[in-house]
């Protein structure tokens, strides 16, 4: 990928063609002057995307952050849908912010999903709260991001793009010799000719094959994928390029070259995984053996994990059951050190779930297992959590408490509101009303991109565990959500405003 010329220098020559925003009388945004073709041309260095969202893109680039909720209210009123602004949004991120790291400022992309399902699961007066809120944050990242790099996504150098015939080869050696400019070429034309599932799996093995940015690559690759079910096909190539683009994100020298850390688990699980026996996939669900992973990855190393996952495949046990340990190790880290480095032991977990459920290949499957586990062990390292409460054997409070008495007060005394949530959850048997008050509390409080990152991944992954587990996996979700003595977010009351 090429040099990325000045963002500033381009939005002021866009700013010179005139209005920019009208498309007549009638159209998507009335009363502005018109467009005509010439002054809707980009310079040819930067992507551009399909006519028909380009407008709205721009629209959310060029306005300033104090008034683009406004702006955006105003065409909503005016008929611009749903799916029109989730797609600006995050085709904006993804011109505008640099996926390197994956992760900081390039949240603004990443939690794009989040936000979409925060705003699915919400009632009809309170839907684009998220979406509102992800359209404001994408304006503090791109401002972040221009006063670092002011990268821009560029167009790709069509002299350089592959035919079919040669273009999954080559994009699989640039992967794996971590050849930036080649692979940019090589996924523009693969994303040309390749169906979604070749696709998918090749996204899935490259976004989990290393542990670099705490999991955020494979966090990409699942919201990248999930938002464009949404958004549409027609948008692949450049989300792709982006994508791909920041997979190959390294410190250092060329890994293809070095024996890195954040490499090994990948290498060894690329030749271990042949050891899974066949039918692998069917098996017998059992607690006790949820319970001897459970115990390998709080004490092992990732050598450890990989081995367990792998002798108890062959024993004869059911994914299932590795699954429920993952996710309860996970959230048990979060219970233990609430901070960043657990949280994304939770969203990574999420995410390499999301593509083990969804690749069709069977050793991509495998892979994606082992090192889920491997990773797990590597973010209790890296997040120095030792010993403490545990999410199998912790007490629920006494008394009746209600939901009022869980979201009061869960700031102030974590460990005690997981207690009372698995109270309630085990004597009313609905966790129906207590995911919609978390998710609630998160559009309504939230400030941060972690706040919907996390909730959506523990609410979704909630119903991947076997039922017996649960309530305790929902109890532990409290060490990060927040509660009702904390302040709405400042954008609530203006995007009610805006949207009149």
């Amino acid at each position: 990928m090429r040099t990325p010329s000045n963002r500033r220098q381009f939005l002021k020559s866009c700013a010179a063609t005139g209005a920019l925003w009208g498309l007549g009388d009638g159209g998507l945004f009335p009363h502005i002057p018109s467009l005509h073709a010439a002054e809707s041309e980009i310079q040819p260095n930067f992507v551009r995307f399909s006519s028909d969202i380009e407008p709205l893109i721009r629209l959310l680039e060029e306005t300033s952050r104090n008034r683009l909720l406004e702006e955006v209210a105003h065409r909503i009123k005016r008929g611009t849908t749903y799916r029109e602004v989730l797609s600006a949004l995050f085709l904006a991120g993804v011109r505008n912010i640099q996926p390197r790291p994956v992760g900081f400022k390039f949240h603004a992309v990443l939690v794009v999903n989040s936000a979409h399902l925060a705003s699915l699961n919400s009632p009809d007066s309170d839907r684009w709260l998220p979406i509102f809120w992800a359209l404001d944050y994408f304006k503090s990242s791109q401002a972040r991001d221009a006063s670092q790099s002011d990268w821009t996504l560029q167009s790709v150098d069509e002299r350089l793009v592959p035919p079919t015939s040669k273009a999954s080869t080559m994009f699989s050696e640039a992967m794996d010799h971590w050849d930036e400019a080649k692979a940019d070429v090589a996924i523009a034309g693969l994303a040309r000719t390749a169906g979604t599932e070749e696709l998918f799996d090749i996204f899935c093995r490259y976004g989990a094959r290393d542990f670099r940015d705490i999991g955020h690559k494979a966090i990409y690759v699942a919201n990248g994928w999930r938002t464009l079910q949404t958004i549409g096909w027609q948008h692949a190539e450049p989300v792709l390029r982006s994508l791909a683009y920041g997979l190959l994100q390294r410190d250092g020298g060329n890994p293809a070259d070095n024996d890195y850390e954040a490499d090994r688990p990948g290498r060894s699980n690329l030749q271990a995984l042949k050891e899974i026996r066949a039918g692998w996939r069917h098996g017998e669900t059992k607690p006790k053996a949820t319970q001897e992973l459970l115990n390998v990855l709080r004490q092992g190393n990732w050598q450890d994990a990989s081995r367990n996952v792998i002798d108890l495949l062959n024993g004869g046990i059911d994914p299932q059951s590795l699954w429920d340990a993952i996710f309860q190790h996970a959230a048990e880290m979060m219970m233990r050190r609430p901070a960043i480095i657990s949280l994304h032991a939770c969203t990574t977990s999420n995410a390499l779930h999301y593509l083990y459920r969804h690749t069709n290949n069977d050793e991509t499957r495998r892979f994606l297992l082992l090192q889920n586990a491997a990773f797990l062990t590597m973010f209790r390292r890296a997040g120095g959590i030792g010993e403490g409460i545990t999410i199998d054997t912790f007490s629920p409070a006494e008394g009746t408490p209600s939901l009022e008495d869980i979201f009061t007060g869960v700031s102030n005394n974590r460990i005690l509101a997981a207690q009372k949530t698995l109270a309630f959850l085990e004597q009313t048997k609905d966790p129906k009303s207590f995911i919609a008050a978390a998710q609630r509390m998160i559009y309504l409080k939230g400030n941060d991109s972690h706040d919907y990152k996390f909730s959506s991944a523990m609410l979704e992954d909630y119903q991947h565990l076997s039922p017996e587990l649960r309530a305790r996996f929902l109890s532990a979700s409290v060490f990060w959500l927040d509660g009702t003595e904390k302040p709405d977010n400042r954008l609530v009351a203006r995007t009610r405003a805006a949207l009149g």
